[in-house]
């Protein structure tokens, strides 16, 4: 019987690991990790241990030109420079992974866009600010907007549920 499990794998140099790493340890390079299935055989027993070599990757290669693209629509932010670096705006149920050094404004640049964003319902999820600490900044940035909710957790399961 075999199970199956996931694995990160980085795209420069196939290095494996068990989670999701920014850097990769053995290329360094930034973000080229992304999950894939591996298949463990568990019939498979030498001396008492499983033999985990056989890897089993759902990826499949193909041409580039065999791909049919699609216009997203994008939700337009206020902020021109955001919507130039995001394509063309927000793409509607798509996530946004920002990341930076400590203190140079990525939580204030989202919480403004957020707040600006009157039309549409906004959820801000924040894992490592306080409700106090982001409506203190909200205060300070004078916007307000009765569609925007806060979300303070890490655990994707209850972020995934309130959605």
């Amino acid at each position: 019987m075999s199970k199956i499990k996931t694995g990160f794998f980085c795209q420069n140099c196939g290095y494996e690991s068990a989670k999701w790493i920014g850097k990769c340890p053995s290329c360094e390079q930034w973000n080229t990790f992304v999950e894939e299935l591996i298949q463990k055989d568990t019939k498979n027993k030498i001396n008492g241990w499983k033999d985990y070599k056989e890897v089993n990757r759902s990826s499949k290669t193909i041409a580039l030109n065999e791909i049919t693209s699609n216009e997203e629509s994008r939700l337009l932010t206020e902020d021109a420079e955001l919507n130039r670096v995001l394509g063309g705006g927000i793409v509607a149920g798509s996530i946004v992974l920002v990341a930076g050094e400590p203190g140079i404004g990525k939580s204030t640049l989202f919480l403004q866009n957020g707040l600006s964003l009157k039309k549409n319902i906004i959820l801000y999820v924040s894992g490592e600010e306080s409700e106090q600490q982001i409506k203190m900044r909200a205060d300070r940035l004078k916007l307000q907007n009765e569609n925007f909710y806060l979300l303070t957790e890490t655990s994707t399961d209850i972020i995934f549920q309130e959605i």
